[in-house]
């Protein structure tokens, strides 16, 4: 993935700020896509668009604090900076408390913008790397058998072959073709790998 790839949404009711923004970012050579509106942007959004949101706080209908909120709920995964020429302290708190990547105040220096976008770009990239590392974990486990997976369980708990094999009422030999199908279906190696598998499932 590169940066390329990534677009920056801004989002503000004046034409003017619109305009100055996607004029600053394109010569930076990034992507971007300018809204007038919190609706217009979630019309236009679906899942998979990686990027940042520059996001105005006073707006008609859906205002920036609102739309943020929305994000959230979504699980929308574009990390958002706040660009405002009203903001106060008590906003900003709550903004960041949201989770907000940065808050500024307009006008903005063009260094300090460019510096909050590459920062909100590389959290987007690595909550991508970490969904991608997880979805391929999930998908390695779903091929196991409901057997299979009771095996690799107890085995991931330190029990030995023959304790499993007490457990599950099967025999010993039993317990280790299970254990070598979990290990060749998973592609790894040994229990240790295996377990790091399991891991990214919840990370």
């Amino acid at each position: 993935m590169n940066e390329q790839t990534m677009t920056v949404f801004i989002i503000d009711d004046d034409v003017a700020v619109l305009d100055s923004l996607t004029l600053m970012i394109e010569q930076a050579e990034l992507n971007v896509q300018a809204f007038h509106s919190a609706r217009a942007f979630l019309d236009y959004y679906h899942p998979g668009m990686l990027g940042c949101v520059v996001l105005d706080i006073k707006m008609p209908e859906i205002d920036g604090l609102h739309l943020q909120q929305k994000l959230i709920e979504l699980n929308v995964p574009l990390p958002v900076i706040f660009l405002t020429g009203h903001g106060n302290i008590p906003m900003s708190v709550k903004a960041m408390k949201s989770g907000a990547s940065d808050f500024l105040t307009k006008p903005v220096k063009r260094d300090k913008l460019m510096t909050c976008i590459e920062s909100a770009f590389e959290e987007c990239k690595n909550w991508h790397i970490k969904q991608t590392t997880r979805q391929h974990a999930q998908n390695l486990l779903s091929t196991l058998t409901d057997r299979e997976m009771e095996v690799m369980k107890l085995a991931l708990d330190g029990q030995a072959n023959k304790q499993i094999a007490v457990e599950l009422g099967i025999s010993h030999r039993t317990v280790e073709i299970h254990k070598s199908r979990v290990l060749q279906k998973t592609g790894v190696d040994n229990l240790l790998e295996l377990a790091r598998i399991v891991a990214d499932t919840a990370a």
